[in-house]
């Protein structure tokens, strides 16, 4: 048998590996791209300020809300740096006051404080205030959200002195549209959930209460494709989550969790949200929102509510696990997953002209053992995401290593067969 010069092997073999790999970089490409965070909306209006403690005349000011929502969502307003007429004498905080126009929806006149104002200073740094919207519309429908024309719409004053009031007006007329997600009760009327929670090494567990929004897909998702349950929570005053006195660890994060039941192999979904710092026994500062994640094998109705929450710098490294005390009086979000577009198609069998001969099955060792990793699932299951698919990139690397595992077979053909020619 003529050997082969090296070279040639070298040009065959880097032609069969270039080809592998540009197989499953196709597959890889094909493969869907993984559902995408739900994101904000945001409504800037222009207002037009006299009297009062501040010198400013007119103000932008932008309210944030989520695109989609079911039963109530929160409108960030933002009140920018101001101005006041004269400097205070004690330290203090802005007290704001705002009014909306809600189709589709009730609006809760916003009266609370923000930025703080230091004593002896004129300026004001720019601040956060949060209001609430009730939903009315049913899923599918909208609700719009646009800037109250009232005569001092926004009003702004200092907390230690409410009578001098900064009244504001806007003629602002644009709006934004929130769509209303699959949403609902079921058998619970309750959205406050309590949560015992176990914090470090502390012996005595700590009662928390959040009330918890979820914002449902505004479409029925399909089996195999990755969707998003939105999750937002904040505290019932007093019942608020504190960090242990150990503190917590740099770079923890909050993992939320939603328990679903009636659909086979779908029984969760799970997020993550970073944490900001926050100092040894003080109150942990929840999330925005979280998106939880998850991914049904089967179409059906299920039901949906809130569960476990765990911070920690991993699902399996909790420093803090929080289980839900009234999982049967919680309210229930009503969730459906449509058909699949495509089906795998059945392969057909085929006879063979020749028997092919079986390998012997080796026998296995009887002192052969496996350890069992522990599981990281919080009490009741389903509250940890399991259930889903392993996402696309999961996928990627499956295909990238089958390529590899090709390539290095038909390089060690080659290097046998070079071996078997030599004299």
């Amino acid at each position: 048998m003529r050997q082969l010069p090296a070279s040639t092997v070298w040009r065959r073999f880097l032609r069969h590996t270039s080809a592998l790999w540009l197989v499953g970089a196709v597959i890889a490409l094909c493969l869907p791209a993984p559902a995408q965070a739900m994101a904000d909306k945001t409504l800037t209006l222009s207002y037009t300020c006299t009297g009062g403690p501040f010198s400013d005349t007119t103000l932008s000011v932008p309210l944030t809300m989520p695109d989609t929502a079911t039963g109530t969502f929160d409108v960030k307003w933002r009140i920018p740096a101001l101005t006041l007429r004269t400097a205070p004498t004690t330290t203090t905080q802005v007290h704001v006051a705002g009014k909306l126009m809600v189709t589709g929806g009730t609006h809760t006149d916003l009266s609370k404080t923000g930025a703080s104002v230091t004593s002896g200073l004129t300026s004001v740094l720019a601040g956060q205030v949060t209001s609430t919207v009730s939903v009315t519309a049913t899923t599918g429908g909208e609700v719009t959200v646009q800037g109250s024309t009232e005569q001092g719409s926004l009003k702004l004053s200092l907390a230690s002195a409410p009578s001098e009031v900064t009244s504001c007006t806007t003629t602002s007329t644009t709006s934004v549209v929130i769509t209303v997600g699959q949403g609902g009760t079921g058998t619970g009327t309750g959205d406050v959930v309590t949560y015992s929670c176990k914090t470090g090494t502390e012996a005595t567990p700590q009662t928390v209460k959040v009330k918890v929004t979820l914002t449902m897909p505004t479409s029925a998702p399909k089996t195999g494709e990755q969707f998003s349950i939105g999750w937002a929570g904040t505290y019932e005053t007093g019942y608020e989550l504190e960090a242990p006195s150990t503190g917590l660890p740099a770079g923890s994060k909050l993992y939320a969790y939603a328990s679903i039941s009636g659909i086979t192999e779908l029984t969760s979904a799970t997020g993550v949200a970073d944490l900001t710092t926050v100092t040894d026994g003080d109150p942990i500062t929840l999330p925005t929102s979280v998106d939880m994640k998850t991914t049904s094998k089967n179409s059906g109705s299920a039901t949906v509510k809130p569960a476990a929450i765990n911070i920690g710098t991993s699902p399996t490294a909790s420093v803090i696990e929080c289980e839900v005390q009234d999982a049967t009086s919680l309210k229930t979000y009503p969730l459906t997953i449509g058909a699949g577009s495509g089906s795998s198609p059945t392969p057909t069998p085929t006879k063979s002209k020749s028997p092919t001969p079986k390998s012997p099955t080796p026998k296995s060792s009887s002192k052969t053992s496996f350890k069992t990793e522990p599981s990281a699932t919080p009490k009741a299951g389903a509250d940890t995401g399991a259930g889903g698919d392993a996402g696309p990139d999961g996928r990627l690397f499956v295909l990238t290593g089958s390529a590899l595992i090709a390539a290095a077979g038909a390089g060690g053909l080659l290097m046998r067969r070079r071996s078997t020619t030599r004299p």
